[in-house]
């Protein structure tokens, strides 16, 4: 459901976290995106960063993604709704989205990228500068969130709460 994240370690610059708010990112595709990505499915994996020979655990980074490489994952409608306010909301990310369900890497690409593109829209960000102590509560099922790592040579630690919830509806 939701995450709180508070700042204890923070390097002299750097280590802002942005938010992405997937809710303004759905409502700010045209309207033939939304019809056309309305009943799909994608396949969300972390197999090529965490597994044997992922991205954490390669030398050669850069390897190209094959589906025989994934294993383990999971279907979810590409659109989603929020359980408690109906709001429809873009349920991809560039990290664990891998294709649409039933169609090849290749061919899921292209429409991937639109959606990431609009994610990536800064009309839809929030950024938090951490300061030490700071606190960060977020609701996991609208929002992306992603640590800037821009601070190399110096500490970030930071203390992280996830929050269950209910399951989002498609």
């Amino acid at each position: 459901m939701g995450s709180i994240l508070v700042a204890r370690t923070l390097p002299p610059k750097g280590g802002d976290t942005l938010f992405a708010h997937m809710g303004a990112a759905y409502d700010a595709l045209d309207e033939d995106t939304k019809r056309e990505i309305e009943d799909l499915e994608a396949f969300h994996t972390a197999d090529h960063v965490y597994k044997e020979g992922g991205i954490y655990a390669r030398t050669d980074i850069g390897g190209e993604l094959r589906g025989q490489d994934l294993q383990t994952g999971a279907t979810h409608p590409v659109v989603v709704r929020h359980p408690r306010t109906g709001r429809k909301l873009l349920y991809v990310n560039p990290s664990f989205t891998v294709t649409i369900a039933g169609r090849s890497r290749e061919d899921s690409l292209p429409l991937l990228e639109r959606l990431f593109a609009e994610a990536r829209n800064p009309d839809h960000h929030a950024r938090v500068v951490w300061e030490p102590g700071t606190v960060a509560i977020w609701d996991n099922r609208t929002t992306w969130h992603n640590a800037l790592n821009d601070y190399q040579g110096h500490a970030r630690e930071m203390h992280r709460i996830t929050l269950t919830g209910e399951k989002l509806a498609a």
